[in-house]
């Protein structure tokens, strides 16, 4: 009688603890945005593989990111999407 395999998914990592180089900075909106969804939202640690370290320093950053207005809060805020006019 053959068992079948349980699937095990890929091992998760911290992408800031494996590259120390990786500046965690909310000067570099290019880096935040991969913790972002399009609707705006910070992505889950558990989504992402972040220790919890650098997943609160995360969001510490992505807030500031955008209060100094380097990143969108929402698609909404968006040039490119036009309020409709009554």
């Amino acid at each position: 009688m053959a068992f079948k395999r349980k699937f095990t998914p890929k091992r998760k990592f911290c992408r800031f603890c494996a590259d120390k180089a990786l500046p965690l900075d909310y000067k570099r909106p290019d880096i935040l945005k991969d913790f972002v969804t399009e609707r705006g939202k910070i992505i889950a640690r558990r989504i992402t593989g972040t220790c919890a370290k650098h997943q609160r320093r995360l969001t510490t950053e992505i807030k500031r990111s955008r209060q100094m207005a380097l990143m969108l809060y929402t698609t909404v805020h968006s040039t490119d999407v036009k309020k409709r006019s009554i």
